[in-house]
């Protein structure tokens, strides 16, 4: 299908190349122990790559659904993968690293609109709705790979740890982001083979879906299952679970170094 866009609809932020500046700079500093405090640069490293890779998810639903025919993405400036751009830049940029902050849940974001009449066919809807989290499940694969392919000689342990917790963001989110619940990208999924009074009746509640899997990931026993689902995964990757908890401990670090977790 041809799309007509314009190089300027198309040319990259200075916003994103800000933010992956900072990314770049910061995973310097811990990699080198630049830092006074390496808390303060895992700090750093870890929120800028996690809003790049949030930049790379909306930016994938927008590509797909360009080349599925709605040609208004690029007027919208989704292709420049400004996050200020975005329909809802405090539910895509601001909550989710609210959450990250909060708890170490790589919440999902969400969104950028897309033109759903536009496009023909059951598939290509859900495909533009897979291709978001299929980001951060390329995005954990590249984090992880330094633990899957047995390369981590000369890796700092600061590096190691901020990889490690960054990798469990991105798999926490693409499990969060591939649920079924209205609202989320799974439902988005699923949704365009649903019969029409199905999507009827399931319509009005997309609204609170991602509050609902909020609101029971505070429950102990779905939080415990939540995250022993992460860690299996995280683990088939050959990231440890101390190695996650050690750069969840530096990335939090006004709240103090936990000993298991000092560094040499």
């Amino acid at each position: 299908m041809t799309t007509a866009i314009s190089r300027r609809d198309r040319r990259v932020s200075p916003v994103f190349l800000g933010i992956v500046a900072v990314m770049a700079v910061a995973g310097w500093a811990v990699w080198t122990d630049f830092a006074a405090s390496p808390g303060i640069a895992v700090f750093l490293f870890v929120t800028a790559a996690w809003v790049v890779s949030l930049c790379l998810h909306e930016y994938a639903h927008a590509r797909t659904a360009l080349h599925s025919g709605d040609i208004t993405i690029g007027a919208k400036g989704y292709l420049t993968l400004n996050p200020l751009k975005y329909t809802h830049a405090l539910l895509s940029i601001v909550l989710p690293i609210i959450f990250v902050i909060m708890g170490g849940i790589g919440l999902p974001g969400g969104a950028v609109f897309i033109e759903r009449h536009r496009i023909r066919g059951r598939v290509r809807h859900s495909l533009i709705s897979a291709a978001g989290p299929l980001t951060n499940v390329v995005f954990a694969l590249v984090c992880t790979a330094p633990f899957w392919l047995d390369a981590l000689d000369g890796v700092p342990a600061a590096f190691r740890y901020a990889l490690a917790f960054l990798a469990l963001l991105q798999v926490s989110a693409a499990i969060l982001n591939f649920l079924p619940v209205p609202g989320l990208d799974g439902y988005g999924v699923l949704e365009p083979w649903l019969s029409y009074e199905v999507r009827r009746k399931v319509e009005p509640y997309a609204p609170y879906g991602l509050l609902f899997v909020f609101a029971l990931l505070w429950v102990p026993e779905v939080n415990r299952v939540f995250f022993d689902v992460i860690y299996g995964l995280t683990g088939g990757l050959g990231v440890g679970e101390v190695e996650s908890y050690c750069g969840r401990n530096l990335f939090q670090f006004w709240q103090g170094t936990n000993p298991l977790c000092a560094l040499p």
